[in-house]
């Protein structure tokens, strides 16, 4: 029997300790996170993700899956989509919005929109893998689905209040007013824990595809140096942090990898992205009120087979540019209805539609699937954070007259008394649905805002083109001098 010597034992557990030494500091791939369970269930949010995405079908330009473009954005985001197991994938696509300024969105259950502006602002494939994981990241992380369900928020703020998305009538929110939500801002903007979260998985999810994730951070960079479209996107997209920093320290122990360069279909797609039509805010708001753009996507066939039915129902429906005010007169009979902690009475002529959190009241021949020109709309909503009513009033301008092209603020913030409680009002301006030669007429839009509570409040919107707003002032005032908050 052979014993081996002491140097001999030595040496081999020296051999042993260096290379478990090396196991244990070798770099560990990473792997994405568990993205937990929020209250809202897998199958609503893939629904309520379709339904959003008709709204977007109806309000938005988009190109047909047919277009090189949009053929390529989705072969990237296949590649993307593959380094996800399969049990916590999602249903993701991919599709391209004829838009200049730069911005992408997601809604929940997997639809993606990128727009043709982000795509000629990508310097590199990279960047543009890294917006597009960076948005398949909320969709991962659920981070719509949470918001929704951990607050008074419902579903419909969270996707931008879309009229008609829990099939119910179609201004049953600020997208059907005058004021006219983009679909840009289907999605509440993003608190900056979800954006660091987004890019965190997102550089994941760009590593595992061959992809740089410091690139994910350099486009937010540029972004903000270069300003033009940055803003808009940056302003859904708030900065968690210095994002180079976070990135860098989070990859730093990764194994390395040499990553991919610019593919050919890259360099085609970006060649191609700045010859297309593509439109600026103000030309897709003013086209959606027209319902242009439900009319050119069922034409040229940019609409998924699950979106048809709806989108070309808005196609054919009729619009509000002839109405006037003699239409839609009230009678001066008021009935009063309760919704959400408050009561409100409103011409017995008009009609009420009730949203979760809104309550939309006008005349039904003032109303179209795309805009409302005479009617008050109601929405409930907190702002824990806000210091004082002033600030409320000021911070809801503000996201207005952002997601509005064409809006703006009329007159300063003024305290109103109603029936006892002290709000804030203030006057704002905008295109009205009625055209007159081709062109809108100008809207007056009334604010009145009250507390609800010691972070909730009731926003009240009332709409009418400025050479209607006097005579039918009075009739406002008195739905005002109703309002009770229960």
């Amino acid at each position: 029997m052979t014993t081996a010597s002491p140097l001999r034992r030595a040496t081999a557990l020296a051999l042993i300790l260096l290379a478990t030494a090396a196991w244990a500091i070798a770099p560990a791939t990473p792997q994405l996170p568990d993205p937990g369970n929020p209250r809202m269930s897998r199958a609503d949010q893939e629904k309520l993700g379709l339904k959003a995405m008709a709204e977007v079908y109806k309000q938005m330009p988009v190109l047909p899956d047919s277009s090189p473009i949009a053929q390529y954005v989705q072969q990237l985001g296949r590649r993307l989509q593959k380094q996800i197991p399969p049990e916590r994938a999602w249903p993701y696509q991919f599709h391209v919005v004829q838009q200049k300024e730069i911005n992408a969105f997601a809604l929940p259950g997997g639809p993606i929109f990128i727009n043709v502006g982000t795509i000629n602002a990508a310097a590199t494939e990279a960047q543009l893998a890294g917006v597009m994981a960076h948005e398949m990241s909320h969709v991962y992380m659920q981070h719509s689905a949470k918001q929704a369900t951990s607050s008074k928020r419902t579903i419909a703020e969270i996707l931008g209040a879309v009229g008609g998305i829990f099939g119910g009538s179609a201004v049953g929110s600020l997208a059907r007013m005058g004021i006219q939500f983009g679909a840009g801002t289907l999605l509440m903007k993003y608190s900056r824990e979800d954006e660091a979260q987004a890019d965190s998985v997102g550089a994941i999810i760009m590593y595992k595809a061959g992809f740089n994730p410091m690139e994910l951070a350099h486009f937010f960079e540029a972004l903000a140096k270069e300003g033009g479209g940055g803003p808009q996107f940056l302003s859904d997209h708030p900065n968690p942090g210095n994002r180079s920093e976070a990135i860098a320290k989070e990859i730093r122990n990764w194994p390395p990898k040499n990553y991919l360069g610019d593919s050919q279909e890259f360099l085609s797609a970006k060649k191609q992205a700045s010859t297309v039509k593509a439109y600026t805010a103000q030309e897709i708001a003013d086209g959606a009120r027209r319902g242009l753009w439900a009319t050119q996507n069922v034409r040229t066939g940019a609409v998924p087979a699950s979106a048809q039915e709806s989108v070309a129902a808005d196609a054919n429906s009729a619009t509000v540019s002839d109405i006037s005010l003699d239409q839609i007169r009230p009678n001066g009979q008021f009935t009063e209805v309760h919704q959400d902690g408050f009561s409100i009475s409103y011409p017995s002529n008009w009609s009420t539609a009730k949203g979760q959190n809104s309550l939309t009241i006008a005349p039904k021949a003032a109303v179209s699937q795309n805009a409302i020109a005479y009617g008050a709309v109601i929405n409930t909503f907190d702002d824990p954070n806000a210091t004082s009513l002033d600030q409320v009033t000021q911070d809801l301008i503000r996201n207005l007259v952002r997601t509005n092209p064409g809006m703006r603020q009329e007159s300063e913030i003024r305290v109103i008394d109603v029936n006892g409680v002290r709000g804030r009002t203030a006057d704002l301006t905008s295109d009205s649905p009625i055209q007159q030669d081709g062109r809108p007429l100008p809207e007056h839009d009334w604010l009145v805002v009250v507390p609800q509570s010691s972070s909730s409040y009731l926003s009240l919107v009332f709409i009418a083109p400025e050479r209607d707003f006097t005579a039918i002032r009075p009739t406002y005032q008195r739905m005002v001098d109703s309002l009770r908050v229960e």
